[in-house]
């Protein structure tokens, strides 16, 4: 099985001039809980990710209350782990274990967002019933 027979195709996306209200309110309308950060929305090409977790760490926990706060304050950015629609579903697997996360952009030759995977999308489609199951326990691990 590979990455485009699991993935969701043309997620929702922000740039990191969105407000972080913005993206919280896309996940909460879209039932989820990450978004690609795009450079723009012309070339969507990926430069991080937002999760509900960077929203209550980086956000509400840092006590910041200003419904004008960006993405840009609270994104992981830099190495996001990525996989192309081609690439095998284990090697997402592989992926979201040596990260520790549990979506997964999935880009296309410019670095272009074309679709998402999560762990829910393993759990509820991906055959091999052991190799989902220990990708789980990895990403669930507590950080040391």
């Amino acid at each position: 099985m590979k990455a485009r027979d699991l993935m969701t195709r043309d997620p929702q996306f922000v740039t990191r001039e969105d407000t972080l209200q913005r993206a919280a309110s896309i996940m909460r309308d879209s039932d989820i809980g990450a978004i690609p950060v795009v450079s723009d929305s012309g070339s969507k090409r990926l430069v991080g990710i937002v999760t509900d977790r960077d929203i209550a760490l980086r956000h509400v926990a840092e006590g910041h209350n200003s419904a004008d706060c960006t993405v840009d304050e609270a994104m992981s950015a830099g190495r996001v782990a990525t996989a192309r629609e081609e690439d095998d579903v284990s090697r997402v697997m592989e992926l979201m274990r040596e990260h520790k996360v549990r979506r997964i952009p999935i880009v296309g030759d410019d670095e272009q967002v074309i679709g998402m995977i999560a762990q829910a999308d393993l759990a509820l489609e991906a055959r091999d019933e052991k190799e989902v199951e220990r990708t789980v326990e990895k990403i669930s691990e507590p950080g040391r």
